[in-house]
């Protein structure tokens, strides 16, 4: 792809887009257990949302690569999702071995939403519809990257809400816990519509 002007706002619109107006969890729903069950503290969040970063950047190199010279030329098309799943799962057990390493507290944090990354639907989605979407390499890792971004936004934003209605605001009993923070995810989700009339094209 030659470097033009038109081509580096295409690419600069297709990043925002994959923040705001694409976002997995407020526009797609995808990824929203590791949302809803990590986002109680802003550094737990953001040690997540780099996590999740991590696997989807790599996972959309390694599953295009994966898929446009093995699985196409060899017609293992239908194996498509299995090798997309087997990528995931050695992506995140490198993170795994990595966090137990040299971050002890956040990987005991993470817990058991860690190895399920390998699950996320967010992660395993945006391989996906880089092949249905049918984009090249570098929009397929621009996907990856900038998605998983729009992840890590919603994830710190969502914790630091919570973090501050938590200490500050009286919730009543009914609402504490998990109630209060589907509802806090759905009136984040109706904010980010706001960015829904930018970027139509893309």
């Amino acid at each position: 792809m030659q470097i033009t002007e038109a081509n580096i706002v295409t690419i600069l619109v297709f990043m925002v887009s994959c923040v705001l107006t694409n976002n997995f969890i407020f526009s797609k729903f995808l990824g929203c257990c590791p949302f809803l069950g990590v986002s109680g503290k802003v550094e737990t969040a953001f040690g997540m949302g780099m996590a999740v970063t991590f696997v989807m950047a790599l996972a959309s190199l390694f599953t295009y690569a994966i898929n446009t010279w093995i699985l196409v030329p060899l017609n293992l098309v239908y194996l498509q999702t299995i090798a997309f799943i087997l990528v995931i799962a050695a992506l995140v057990q490198c993170v795994e071995m990595f966090l137990k390493k040299a971050s002890p507290s956040l990987y005991g944090a993470l817990g058991i939403y860690l190895p399920l990354i390998t699950t996320n639907c967010a992660v395993l989605g945006v391989c996906i519809l880089n092949v249905t979407d049918g984009h090249d390499l570098i929009f397929s890792v621009l996907n990856g990257v900038f998605g998983a971004l729009g992840f890590l936004v919603a994830i710190v934003l969502m914790a630091g809400v919570r973090e501050r209605i938590e200490s500050s605001v009286d919730v009543p009993k009914s609402l504490r816990g998990f109630p209060l923070s589907l509802i806090i995810a759905g009136l984040m989700s109706v904010a980010f519509m706001g960015f829904s009339g930018l970027f139509n094209n893309v």
